[in-house]
């Protein structure tokens, strides 16, 4: 099982502090989470609670990720960093490659590219781009950015997503890994055409049982292996050591989590408490696993 540490809604003048301590306790990586700004207007629920309310507020602070895991990185040297996960449809294919590459050039290959689609129409209309066909869009997106890490010469001649030839210097020391985000069947068909692992959103023990074997199948049907794919997850009903066996035993290979929280540090909790608390979880689970 690997170990994720999140921190999400955390302050970002904190991030180095709480990275620094999590390579330290051996936590495998930690999760950065992606929020572009707070629309007063929403034209749609939150697809991952189930009253719709959004879980931050409009002065819960969140910085881009990429600059994070930058930063992050420059004061760690062994713990790798994923975003958790990034809303590749409002974004442009072309300068999101670039972001994703320079991750993984300054984390010298310590990085993982979580990646969905978005679901705030305002999202995509604000930042320059249609919400209709927005997962159409996506797929080609990630087509892109995989063709553009390669270091070599790529073009992309899509529907919605075209440029000439370009290179883009330097290509990551290692191949970036991408996990799919999204509980949809159309999301598990994405994870199964680019993903390197799926990640979720809040989830049930139950959905996860039925879940992980559906995926599995969907891998062998499209002749690809199942070891080595990663399922990460964030449960919202089965925690410590148990509960994260549990978890283990129908498949789930990587558990992300914000351990202060377990330890009654709420989310705004002072940074000396929320390092105690990294501390205190991998004793209690990290080391006993």
């Amino acid at each position: 099982m690997q170990f994720t540490m999140s921190v999400a809604m955390s302050s970002p003048e904190d991030y180095a502090d709480l990275a620094r301590a999590a390579e330290d306790a051996g936590y495998d990586q930690i999760a950065v989470p992606d929020s572009i700004f707070w629309s007063e207007q929403v034209s749609s629920a939150y697809p991952y609670t189930g009253d719709g309310a959004r879980m931050w507020t409009d002065q819960t602070p969140f910085v881009d990720p990429f600059l994070a895991v930058a930063a992050m990185g420059s004061v760690t040297s062994r713990i790798r960093f994923c975003t958790h996960v990034v809303k590749v449809g409002v974004r442009d294919a072309v300068l999101l490659a670039k972001q994703v590459q320079s991750a993984a050039v300054l984390t010298r290959g310590r990085f993982t590219f979580g990646a969905g689609v978005g679901w705030l129409r305002e999202e995509f209309e604000w930042c320059g781009q249609t919400y209709e066909k927005r997962g159409a869009r996506v797929d080609e997106e990630l087509e892109a950015i995989q063709r553009i890490l390669t270091g070599d010469w790529a073009e992309m001649s899509g529907e919605q997503v075209r440029f000439g030839r370009i290179k883009m210097p330097p290509a990551p020391p290692s191949r970036v890994p991408i996990y799919i985000g999204g509980h949809t069947e159309v999301a598990l068909r994405r994870t199964v055409r680019f993903g390197d692992g799926w990640t979720s959103a809040m989830i049930t023990y139950d959905e996860l049982r039925e879940l992980i074997p559906t995926v599995n199948d969907m891998l062998k049907t499209a002749g690809r292996e199942t070891d080595g794919f990663t399922f990460q997850v964030a449960s919202s009903d089965r925690f410590g050591l148990d509960g994260y066996r549990d978890l283990g035993s129908i498949g789930v290979t990587d558990i992300v989590t914000i351990p202060w929280l377990f330890y009654g540090v709420p989310i705004d909790g002072p940074l000396e408490a929320k390092l105690d608390g990294i501390k205190r979880f991998a004793k209690d689970v990290i080391e006993q696993w």
